[in-house]
């Protein structure tokens, strides 16, 4: 086990709320988005992540390492506005827009600021105990 282990795990989860935080903004810059390249409206995504094990070095246990993204899922679900005046609209007069919900997003991009905020303290703190370490090993 390196000492460095606290530092790569909080790394890890500041790469995690970052990009949690740029699909948040990106669902929510597409809240109106009814026509994209690929067809259709723009479809709601969020991350999907686990914990991220690795073998210790010569031992026959896993280490933890931090968290790793194992997806980025799609949204496939629409919701139905009676607009007939938009050129999107079906032959019954309705547009089908994201699923993306403004409150939720809000939610979970607060929810990934105070997660990233308390992964840099903790950070912080691992520096701080190395930093310790360092002037107990002078002496």
């Amino acid at each position: 086990m390196s000492i460095f282990n606290g530092l790569q795990i909080n790394a890890s989860g500041l790469s995690l709320e970052r990009l949690k935080l740029d699909v948040a903004s990106n669902n929510i810059s597409n809240v109106n988005t009814t026509r994209t390249a690929e067809g259709g409206p723009y479809k709601k995504e969020t991350v999907e992540f686990s914990e991220n094990l690795k073998q210790a070095e010569g031992a026959n246990y896993l280490t933890h390492a931090g968290v790793k993204v194992t997806n980025i899922a799609q949204d496939d679900t629409t919701k139905l506005t009676y607009d007939p005046d938009n050129p999107d609209a079906n032959e019954n007069g309705y547009v089908e827009f994201p699923n993306v919900n403004m409150a939720d997003e809000m939610v979970d991009m607060i929810q990934a600021m105070r997660t990233y905020q308390a992964n840099v303290s903790s950070s912080e703190a691992n520096k701080t105990i190395l930093k310790k370490a360092l002037e107990i090993s002078k002496d």
